[in-house]
């Protein structure tokens, strides 16, 4: 199975509302990036034992451990939960900055330093959601 079919078996593997939430997620993010990097991460470990919800991530961003050693990983995901849908925007350097900044216009959503948690996309303002993930595309954008 390809990228883009483990991405499309995962969204219409989830019950609606959260399937068209996840499908329309993903068609804003790749508006948004539409020439970034496409990342399905299955959610198991070496040993094949899920060890966190699967996840959709846009981008790319280099990581660097307190070693020295450096890895790729994505800048902006979507993962299913079991009470809804989170957006992670990663990479911020300032970890106060989504909460504060988008957390009371965002509507019904809890906010920490990399990711905004929601039921569904009707208990948010959309247009909040675009401007927090704009800002991590652009925070995180490597040149």
């Amino acid at each position: 199975m390809n990228l883009q079919e483990q991405i499309q078996t995962y969204i219409t593997s989830q019950a609606e509302p959260k399937r068209s939430d996840m499908q329309a997620l993903h068609h804003l993010i790749q508006q948004l990036m539409p020439a970034c990097k496409v990342w399905f991460l299955d959610g198991k470990n070496s040993e094949n034992k899920p060890v966190t919800n699967p996840s959709i991530g846009y981008g790319v961003r280099t990581i660097t451990y307190a070693d020295g050693k450096t890895k790729e990983f994505y800048q902006i995901g979507i993962s299913a939960n079991t009470t809804g849908i989170s957006v992670y925007v990663l990479g911020l350097d300032d970890k106060t900055y989504l909460a504060q900044t988008f957390g009371e216009k965002i509507g019904k959503a809890s906010v920490s330093g990399y990711c905004i948690k929601f039921k569904t996309l009707n208990d948010i303002h959309l247009d909040t959601l675009e401007a927090a993930i704009r800002y991590g595309i652009e925070k995180t954008s490597e040149n």
